[in-house]
């Protein structure tokens, strides 16, 4: 069977390199690599994803729900009508207990099925009693943020739960309902949100077990690693490094290694990569598995997991596009098995005096982006209907070895205190982050509305709405998008202060054929840093004029090479302090001067001045047939960099 899998592999193989020739117009032998290494995509981890799995890549099966390793979930008896818990945040505003109160019971009503409750604004640990009033919890599943309150709040709430009457029907605990204290010392300390003190929360876990039953202490926090731009592999590396310290400190306190993992929980932030959600989930579990197994109590070792949807991919400019990244998200994790799932609003990453909907409408968009799936298209009602697929079951597997990796490397370095302290984990988070943005501002990452098809038409925002006073927000926050909106922000002041928007003319060559795919273009990264485009529409060189301190010359490479030079020529007569072109520079008619195109690129690429990128005039050369553009705009720029020069000078111009 293996000869018979290995040989159709090679013709599908032998195909697609044919395809591949042919698209690079070159002969199969010239080709610069095989199929896989050639189609292959390559995670932020540096996983390898190949174009095609068949059961060459089949992996043993993972056991079933409920029992270990748990890698297809926790709950061995979820309730497949009910799925995952739809769990919603309050308390983050200022409202009064009460208030919260009639919210949270309108949300019940609505379709909510959890409840993650800030402790710490109108609600108290005191108030505890009247924002739990009418809330059965004994079917609500409650995860509490209580920061530095964390201790009063927890006895606050285990008080309270202790007086609260259960529901009319009893119902049997499972994972669904366990609820979370939510202490979290060890993840907030790296991120600088204030929270427990460590040594008390594993004192008062050590004090009250006995009364925990269903109820959890920890809540290891995976948001506060990927938030600040950890890959995958780091924040679930980083989350069970974290937990087994936990873990530890509990044993020491007294605790069998079954009570000590009984005590934690994990939160995970999930993203638009729908795939690798699902594979993000059931690695963590197969790691945490691993660890219990260790500890020698592996039927203890199911991680219980709360998804909630990462706040750094949600943008601010165009947020209605969060609602589509943020169902992609929801979907990952209920698939991927978690326990309960926390969709952020579709505003979460615009702060609260500059939304333009109010937070009831917000917060049931979120809410019905869950029962949509969960109702409408039924997705809860299959346990892990991933698995067994060959590509899931690898991605998992090699998402999983990549964590404990990244775990084994806190151990060397002492655990994960010492490493925290040793600046290890913001280090390797900080090198990932660098290398994220990287591929945002030259764009290989697309965030839609953001730095692909922006609109430059939508409501303004002032210098308020870059702050990170959110209410999820972290000193360490690191949103995708803050590169490119800073440089929209920078386009509104200049609107504000002006009444005009910084604008660059084009200067098409010949037919709407020949040129609307590069104007499109153009048209479109300008716009990713704010800056609008004057089309006039096809030019030559008897007619154009320069509308703009900066244009940029748009066509094909034969149109450039007969009517280029004369353009050029024309634009630097009328005034134009600076010509681009789009395209390589390769493809302009002077370029066999020898210069490459890293050279005459724009000055952010080349390191130099935007007076050394300047006109032929200022660079000490004619305008004759031998001139060149300035600079280019082509695939592959540090976009965030080039139009950080286009608004120098624009601005330097008013």
């Amino acid at each position: 069977m293996s000869e018979t899998l290995d040989a159709l592999y090679e013709k599908w193989s032998a195909s697609a390199a044919q395809v591949l020739a042919k698209s690079k117009r070159v002969d199969v032998d010239q080709l610069s690599g095989s199929p896989d290494e050639l189609l292959a995509v390559r995670t932020r981890d540096d996983l390898v994803i190949n174009p095609l799995y068949t059961r060459r890549h089949e992996t043993a099966e993972p056991g079933l729900p409920g029992s270990f390793p748990f890698v297809r979930g926790a709950d061995a008896v979820r309730d497949v009508v009910q799925g995952w818990r739809v769990t919603e945040r309050h308390g983050d505003d200022a409202s009064a207990a009460a208030d919260v109160n009639e919210a949270i019971l309108d949300a019940f009503n609505s379709g909510a099925s959890g409840l993650w409750l800030r402790v710490g604004g109108g609600v108290t640990p005191a108030t505890l009693a009247d924002v739990f009033a009418g809330v059965y919890l004994d079917l609500v599943p409650v995860t509490l943020d209580a920061g530095a309150d964390g201790i009063a709040a927890a006895a606050a709430f285990l008080d309270v739960k202790a007086a609260s009457a259960n529901a009319p029907q009893a119902v049997t605990p499972t994972v669904a309902t366990i609820a979370s204290l939510g202490f979290s010392p060890l993840t907030a300390a790296y991120s600088g949100r204030a929270d427990v003190d460590e040594t008390e929360a594993t004192a008062f876990a050590a004090k009250t077990v006995s009364a925990l039953d269903g109820i959890r202490t920890f809540r290891v926090d995976g948001t506060d690693f990927a938030t600040a731009g950890a890959t995958d592999a780091q924040e679930l590396g980083y989350l069970v490094a974290a937990a087994l310290t936990h873990v530890r400190d509990l044993i020491a306190a007294g605790l069998t290694a079954s009570e000590a993992l009984r005590q934690i929980t994990f939160a995970v932030s999930v993203g638009d990569d729908q795939f690798g959600v699902i594979a993000k989930l059931r690695a963590l579990r197969k790691a945490w598995s691993r660890v219990a197994q260790v500890l020698g109590a592996p039927d203890d070792g199911a991680a219980v997991i709360h998804a909630v949807t990462d706040l750094s991919m949600l943008t601010q400019r165009d947020p209605w596009v969060n609602m589509l990244r943020t169902t992609v998200a929801a979907f990952g994790a209920g698939v991927g098995g978690a326990d309960q799932v926390t969709v952020l609003g579709y505003d979460a990453a615009i702060p609260a005096a500059q939304r333009t909907s109010k937070a009831t409408f917000s917060r049931r968009i979120a809410r019905n982006t869950q029962l949509l799936l969960l109702e409408e298209s039924n997705v809860g009602r299959v346990l892990d209907p991933a698995g067994g697929s060959w590509f899931v079951e690898s991605l998992t597997d090699d998402l999983a070895a990549a964590a404990w990796t990244v775990l084994q490397t806190v151990e060397r370095a002492g655990g994960y205190r010492k490493a925290l302290v040793d600046n290890l984990i913001a280090e390797q988070i900080d090198a990932a982050r660098a290398a994220r943005d990287t591929d945002v501002a030259h764009r290989r990452t697309s965030v839609t509305g953001v730095n692909e098809f922006p609109n430059l038409g939508e409501r303004l925002l002032d210098a308020a709405a870059s702050s990170t006073d959110l209410e999820l927000a972290t000193p360490r926050l690191s949103r995708v998008a803050q590169a490119f909106e800073a440089l929209r922000d920078r386009s509104d002041a200049m609107l504000a202060a002006t009444g005009t928007r910084p604008s660059i003319a084009l200067a098409p060559l010949g037919s709407v054929a020949e040129h609307n795919g590069r104007t499109t273009f153009v048209a479109n990264l300008l716009a990713a840093g704010g800056i609008a485009t004057i089309n006039p529409g096809p030019v030559t060189a008897d007619s154009v004029t320069a509308e703009t301190p900066i244009v940029v010359i748009c066509g094909t490479k034969a149109r450039y090479a007969d009517d280029g030079p004369a353009l050029l020529a024309a634009l630097r007569a009328a005034g134009a302090q600076r010509v681009l072109l789009a395209g390589p520079l390769s493809e302009w008619p002077a370029a066999e001067r020898g210069e490459s195109d890293t050279a005459a690129g724009s000055a952010s690429e080349r390191g130099e001045s935007d007076t050394a990128a300047g006109s032929a005039s200022e660079r000490g050369e004619s305008d004759t047939a031998g001139d060149k553009p300035d600079g280019s705009l082509r695939v592959g720029i540090d976009a965030v960099g080039t139009l950080t020069d286009l608004l120098d000078q624009l601005a330097g111009a008013n």
